[in-house]
């Protein structure tokens, strides 16, 4: 018997100084059993970073021909692609053919090694863009997660700042 997802609600009070966004975003999510909390949060981190009304969650790994996030146009094309992990690079070279935008949040334990081996492909997706996490600071966020998560982000000058209860989480988020 395969083991259920399990569901979080999600509030977040997101203030994105760099792009002027000022929101109040509440979302169910699903956790798929062969997903760590570290991952999750990873999601969490993308849907407060690229915000915008269309951005919707995926079946994610469920399905292999979704990324984790995405915004689709009304003509069903894909606009914004957003990959949480450390994709194959094969997966990350095929997003940039179908999607007009694509942004890996690449974190995890094995982010140096993932470098050396993948980055040498992907220079030439010139429509990707790449988000790095210090993994310590996603350990943290996952330490505090509980079913109900209600965090206060605040977005500025490249700076992410996770409130959680009367615990801040901060760090420099590098793009490129």
């Amino acid at each position: 018997m395969a083991l259920p997802s399990t569901i979080y609600r999600v509030k977040i009070q997101l203030s994105d100084v760099d792009r002027g966004v000022y929101e109040s975003l509440q979302a169910t999510v699903a956790r798929h059993p062969s997903e760590t909390e570290e991952r999750l949060v990873a999601r969490l981190l993308a849907y407060a970073l690229f915000y915008e009304p269309e951005l919707t969650f995926t079946r994610g790994i469920s399905a292999g021909d979704e990324p984790d996030l995405w915004v689709k146009g009304p003509d069903d094309r894909v606009l914004l692609w957003v990959e949480v992990g450390l994709p194959e690079a094969d997966r990350v070279v095929k997003a940039g053919r179908h999607a007009e935008r694509v942004v890996l949040i690449a974190c995890g334990r094995a982010l140096p090694n993932w470098e050396q081996q993948h980055l040498p492909k992907l220079a030439g997706v010139s429509n990707l863009s790449i988000i790095r996490f210090d993994q310590a600071f996603i350990n943290g966020l996952a330490a505090t997660l509980d079913r109900s998560i209600s965090w206060s982000a605040t977005i500025t000058d490249g700076n992410l700042y996770i409130n959680v209860g009367a615990e801040t989480f901060e760090t420099v988020f590098k793009n490129g």
